[in-house]
């Protein structure tokens, strides 16, 4: 890629492949993306306005949740067109350079860490795994009032034994489904439950995991997915994917020390 004007987005980078990119693929700004070789690894970049990414509006967007939210898409399209075609490392949403130089100034310094974890990720990709407990149905109550204080304690009671049971069932079941599905994958991957109020998604977050799994067994993979949907009754389970393997482009360890 030339350097032209404006600033340069880099979506991942992978190693360098034969097949083409869509040819109606768009990035951030609706740029095409383009690639740009270093060495035994490529970048896949594109040109965006200064006016926008360079550090100072490029603040003040992140705030804005409908700007943020148009350019995560078409970053994401980037990254599953790449998905389709390679092993991609993506990076981070808005990672910006000047020009062409300091993209390769980056790849340079990075060039080991790229290729280990591009052997790594190499034939694999990401499934995410939700598990959601979904509210029961209250049983009928017996119509009038109880018959004593002591007969409405008792029912307290009564409704809190069966909560709190169907709490450490579908607690158990996610542990169990877990230690499942991390047995099927190369590597496991527990993110912090979701914020119902913030992901829009109904009943409480119990697992929400990411798998990564080789291309070659990941039918096998959904299967065993879906035989656990109906399981347990009020439990939920979502699979997404497959994705680039976002969860995985850092050891664990590593994650777990942020």
């Amino acid at each position: 890629m030339t350097a032209q004007g404006g600033l340069r987005y880099v979506y991942a980078v992978c190693r360098p492949f034969e097949a083409a990119l869509q040819a109606q693929l768009s990035g951030v700004g609706g740029s095409p993306p383009g690639l740009l070789r270093h060495h035994g690894l490529v970048a896949v970049v594109s040109t965006v306005p200064e006016s926008d990414f360079a550090e100072e509006p490029l603040r003040d967007h992140l705030e804005d949740l409908d700007w943020l939210a148009a350019t995560a898409r078409a970053h994401q399209g980037v990254i599953d067109a790449l998905t389709t075609v390679t092993t991609p490392l993506p990076l981070r949403l808005a990672t910006v350079f000047r020009d062409d130089s300091g993209v390769r100034t980056m790849m340079e310094a990075r060039e080991a860490h790229f290729l280990h974890v591009l052997d790594r990720l190499e034939g694999r990709v990401e499934w995410g795994v939700k598990l959601y407990a979904d509210p029961p149905e209250q049983p009928p109550r017996p119509a009038g009032r109880p018959a004593s204080g002591r007969d409405y304690l008792r029912q307290r009671r009564t409704d809190t034994r069966a909560h709190e049971e169907k709490w450490r069932v579908a607690e158990e079941f996610a542990r169990v489904l877990h230690e499942r599905l991390s047995r099927r994958a190369e590597d496991s991957r527990l993110h912090p439950p979701q914020n119902a109020a913030l992901s829009g998604a109904s009943g409480q977050n119990l697992l929400n995991a990411a798998y990564l799994v080789s291309r070659a067994d990941s039918e096998e993979f959904v299967e065993l997915v879906d035989r656990t949907k109906d399981e347990v009754p009020d439990l939920r389970v979502e699979l997404t994917g497959p994705w680039a393997a976002y969860s995985f482009t850092e050891p664990a360890e590593a994650e777990e020390q942020r």
